[in-house]
């Protein structure tokens, strides 16, 4: 059986996607050594804002070891060697064609050790036009067509956190997940290739195939949903919000009948399916608005709680971080002690461990003691 406690993973990495996908390893037990640079993964300077440690850095690197080297060092590329002769997993995702100029490329070490799944993390893939072109999040937000139809009519807008970094690394940890299942038959490794880029398109794929079969681009449309109405927010007679979410004919019917009260609606032509709901968002707009108006959010929350009407609170980030939901884990830094999210899946069999954010080469003395000896 599979047993990440059993598991080595090596990582050359820096910022958020490859970060991400090792931070989720490491949290399912697996031991993870981050190679850093004498000055440390850059993604640490980010920011100072959890009690003098960046924000990113400390999410994302919880119960790693930090080993400092300089790879073009040939006495520091072959401890690297030695380490790499009893890792299971080797992640990277240095500038394009880094890893493999300094004799790390993944064909090179799955050759070299055959059980070693190799995973490389870029920002277009290892073919094509864009190979060589560096990639950041916002860049491939633009690149791949999210941004356009994100935002306002007015104008385009970026999704408010690295989405297409944590999306690449939630991609590449199920990737490696499956080759270290597939590896127990086989007892072979293999190399694994994730993209940026390739993990936003396959998310961009409902708006990508409306273009491809219906000729049809998705406009922007604010806090709404694009191809379903009513779903959206609306304002309540206090000045809050409230974003409700009709997704079928009976939801409609009910929304009609103990919302807005109005049993004439379910025979208009103009809102007899969500087709042509989303055709006259105006009038539908206009309705629900003439109603939501009146009510302040507490009232309106009742009535459609009473109706069985989903509904949510447009909240910001000070409300989230007194959500009744939200879940918190602590980890231990460099600094003190930080809260930050819990991970999403709970686990019954998963006993919970305070993962602690290394200093940059805090375990450099120790892993080369460890690996000395060729």
């Amino acid at each position: 059986m599979l047993n990440l406690n059993d598991i080595l993973v090596v990582t050359l990495e820096q910022a958020v996607a490859a970060p991400f996908c090792s931070a989720r390893l490491a949290a399912a037990g697996a031991r993870v050594i981050k190679i850093e640079r004498q000055e440390g993964d850059f993604a640490r300077a980010y920011d100072d804002v959890v009690n003098g440690e960046s924000a990113y850095f400390v999410w994302l690197n919880g119960g790693k070891e930090s080993l400092v080297l300089n790879i073009k060092n040939s006495e520091d590329a072959e401890l690297l060697h030695r380490i790499m002769k009893q890792a299971d997993v080797f992640i990277q995702n240095l500038a394009p064609g880094a890893a493999k100029r300094a004799g790390f490329g993944s064909e090179q070490l799955c050759s070299r050790y055959p059980r070693l799944i190799c995973c490389d993390i870029s920002g277009y893939g290892e073919h094509g036009k864009y190979q060589h072109m560096k990639a950041y999040d916002l860049l491939v937000q633009c690149e791949s067509g999210l941004a356009s139809i994100t935002g306002t009519p007015e104008a385009p807008g970026r999704v408010g956190f690295s989405i297409c970094d944590i999306n690449c690394g939630q991609q590449a940890y199920t990737a490696i997940l499956e080759a270290l299942i597939e590896r127990e038959l086989s007892n072979e490794g293999c190399t694994i290739q994730v993209s940026l880029f390739d993990g936003m398109a396959e998310w961009m794929a409902v708006p990508l195939l409306h273009f491809d079969y219906a000729g049809h681009i998705q406009s922007r449309v604010g806090i709404n949903h694009a191809t379903i109405s009513p779903y959206g927010a609306y304002q309540c007679a206090d000045g809050s919000s409230i974003v409700i979410a009709i997704q079928n004919q009976r939801e409609w019917k009910n929304f009609c009948l103990r919302v807005l009260k109005q049993a004439d609606l379910l025979d208009d032509p103009r809102l007899e399916s969500n087709r042509q709901r989303v055709a006259n968002r105006n009038h539908v707009d206009e309705l629900i608005n003439r109603v939501f108006s009146t009510l302040d959010q507490t009232s309106l929350t009742s009535l459609l709680t009473e109706a069985g009407i989903a509904f949510g609170r447009l909240n910001d980030v000070s409300e989230l971080s007194q959500h009744p939901q939200l879940r918190r884990s602590q980890v231990e830094t460099p600094s003190g002690p930080a809260q930050i999210p819990a991970a999403a899946a709970i686990r019954s069999n998963h006993s919970k461990v305070t993962l602690k954010v290394p200093s940059t080469g805090e375990h450099s003395e120790k892993i080369r003691l460890e690996f000395s000896n060729p």
